[in-house]
């Protein structure tokens, strides 16, 4: 198989896993497909925050077979490295490879050139390495640097397009997290190709330079080091009042945007005034750290006013919807749970659980499907019966865990409620306490 050409197996690959990829998202949202040029060699250019979910983003959510580069050490072993190249990921080498493996590059530039010249996609991280935060790290050189040496080594003018890209998770690993994919406008190399004539160095770092200005409006970064996790907090507890105030509805992607206007403004404000800063992130902490101890979620104060008709409904919904739930829990429950306990316990890098997660997963629920089905269905009359029993099996897995979801809002909306009913005293402070920090939040942040 060559890099440059469409794949039959891997594009019938990239259909099972957008249907793996389907069940463990609750929404994915993306926005800037007509940015990117049609019969035009690409390169997508994304942040890099979660290991192998950054690529699966990309490529399941567009027509393209992206080709992407990858450390070499992970190519040691023959059998991975067939996989990665039928999954069209080359190998960099770097100096802890060896000095002596440096020279092949060569064949790896020289491959991502001819990807290039047939109009086909590279994908290329500038980071060079996933965060694991909502916080890009300092951009390398590679991206202008392979740019330029495919316009140089091209056998004919080619127009390369750099697609800033911008990818953000709801949650990095849960499941049924929502995800946002923006595509950017994109960035024509022949801008730069006069100035690399005159000067190789600096052409390099002014077109880094643009790809990092171009990125910055398509991803949420949160910039300061010292209060990062404070600002997340803020974010996750304020947002949704924060797009209230600029009179947005809510949606998935109007939340995204909200929130890159509110991380920005907090980087503002911790650089104009780093005292008042502080102070306001102790203050977070402080209450979130109470209502840990009460077992209150902070979403469950966004309505303090327990709607006893809607608990009432959710009750009833969850009662009629139990057998639907214990279907789906029996038989997606042993290879769900085998797949959590070995991520946490195994990986130490949690940037890594989500791609530990979808590999696992796409091999072991279809291998515990056929036990199961095997196993039950003696007990299932006739051909079409036993074939929808199979089939429905990832579709009851999702809805058991949508039932799950609302069982666990349920519970948290009944504590709410018996916390204003029998410590109303507790409950009245927790209020004061958000309504304080909401309100120094609407003073120091304008909408």
């Amino acid at each position: 198989m060559k890099y440059e050409e469409w794949s039959f197996g891997y594009w019938l690959l990239k259909k099972y896993v957008q249907f793996a990829d389907w069940l463990i998202y609750n929404k994915v949202i993306v926005n800037g497909l007509e940015n990117i040029p049609k019969n035009k060699p690409i390169i997508f250019s994304p942040n890099h925050q979660n290991a192998l979910s950054d690529p699966m983003a990309i490529l399941l959510n567009t027509n393209y077979q992206p080709v992407w580069l990858a450390r070499a050490d992970i190519f040691k072993n023959k059998t991975a490295a067939a996989i990665l190249k039928f999954l069209k990921i080359m190998p960099v080498y770097r100096m802890r490879d060896g000095k002596e493996n440096l020279s092949r590059n060569d064949e790896t530039f020289m491959a991502s050139v001819k990807v290039l010249e047939n109009n086909f996609a590279l994908g290329l991280f500038p980071e060079a390495a996933h965060s694991g935060k909502r916080q890009m790290l300092s951009h390398k050189k590679a991206v202008p640097r392979i740019v330029f040496m495919a316009v140089e080594k091209a056998h004919k003018d080619i127009d390369i397009q750099i697609i800033p890209t911008g990818i953000y998770y709801s949650h990095y690993w849960k499941f049924n997290r929502n995800l946002v994919v923006n595509f950017g406008k994109p960035i024509r190399a022949n801008e730069f190709t006069q100035e690399f004539k005159q000067n190789e160095s600096a052409a390099i770092l002014s077109m880094r330079q643009r790809i990092i200005d171009e990125m910055e409006p398509v991803v949420l970064e949160i910039k300061s080091t010292q209060h990062y996790n404070g600002f997340e907090t803020i974010r996750e507890i304020y947002g949704k009042h924060y797009l209230k105030r600029q009179n947005q509805k809510y949606s998935v992607l109007n939340l995204f945007k909200s929130d890159r206007k509110l991380v920005k403004k907090l980087d503002e404000l911790e650089a104009k005034n780093p005292g008042e800063t502080e102070n306001l992130v102790k203050l977070v902490n402080n209450f979130v750290s109470k209502i840990k101890e009460l077992k209150i979620r902070s979403w469950l104060l966004e309505k303090p006013k327990p709607n006893i008709a809607a608990i009432g409904l959710n009750k009833l919904i969850l009662i009629l919807g139990l057998p639907v739930f214990l279907f789906g829990f029996i038989f997606n429950a042993i290879p769900f749970f085998i797949i959590d306990i070995v991520t946490r316990r195994k990986i130490k890098d949690t940037a890594f659980w989500s791609t530990f997660f979808l590999v696992l997963g796409i091999v072991l629920f279809p291998v515990f499907y056929l036990i199961e089905f095997f196993a039950v269905s003696w007990l299932i009359p006739g051909f079409w019966l036993k074939l929808a029993f199979l089939v429905s099996l990832p579709f009851a897995g999702k809805i058991a865990f949508r039932w799950y979801i609302l069982f666990t809002k349920t519970v948290g909306r009944s504590r709410l409620l018996l916390l204003k009913l029998f410590h109303k005293n507790e409950f009245n402070k927790v209020l004061d306490e958000k309504e304080l920090i909401f309100g120094k939040l609407d003073d120091l942040i304008s909408a």
